[in-house]
């Protein structure tokens, strides 16, 4: 009887079963019970041990690797030489128009290559941004660094007060 997999137990019974029934006869009950034991099994898989997006960084080197490009056929696709180091060093985001050259070009998925790729320990800590002082009303003085949280609640009280001014 096929039951469903819901924890680990039934987890391991059902891998067993399949283990079982592996050189099953096509067509057979046997096979039939082994389609749907594998497919409650993936489904319990993907719950539970989702595999995450590779990073854009890693996502461009894989692909690379496999068409055999040297980081010279990227440079019609990031820009110069020392623009492509800085992309693959990580010391340079990727832009829109990268972005969409490498989708076109190497068919890697827009999605995987708009991801923030994960900071490694030696990496600065992410850029922060000049606003004007929340305390002062007068042009061009800058006084503060701010984070992107506090440049967003920024961005949120401006927006409830000049609602006109992000149409």
């Amino acid at each position: 009887m096929i039951e469903p997999v819901v924890d680990k137990e039934s987890h391991g019974r059902a891998l067993r079963r399949i283990e079982e029934l592996w050189d099953a006869e096509p067509g057979s009950p046997e096979a039939q019970e082994l389609d749907a034991l594998a497919t409650l099994v993936d489904a319990y898989e993907r719950k539970q041990f989702p595999i995450a997006p590779p990073d854009p960084i890693a996502a461009i080197e894989a692909r690379c690797e496999q068409l055999g490009w040297t980081r010279k056929q990227l440079e019609p696709l990031i820009g110069s030489r020392a623009r492509v180091s800085e992309v693959l060093g990580r010391k340079r985001a990727l832009t829109l128009p990268m972005i969409r050259k490498i989708h076109e070009s190497m068919q890697i998925p827009a999605e995987v290559l708009i991801a923030h790729p994960p900071r490694s320990r030696g990496d600065p800590p992410p850029r922060r941004t000049f606003l004007p002082h929340p305390n002062h009303h007068g042009p061009r003085k800058f006084s503060a660094a701010y984070s992107a949280e506090q440049m967003n609640a920024a961005r949120n009280q401006i927006a409830s007060h000049s609602p006109h001014l992000f149409v």
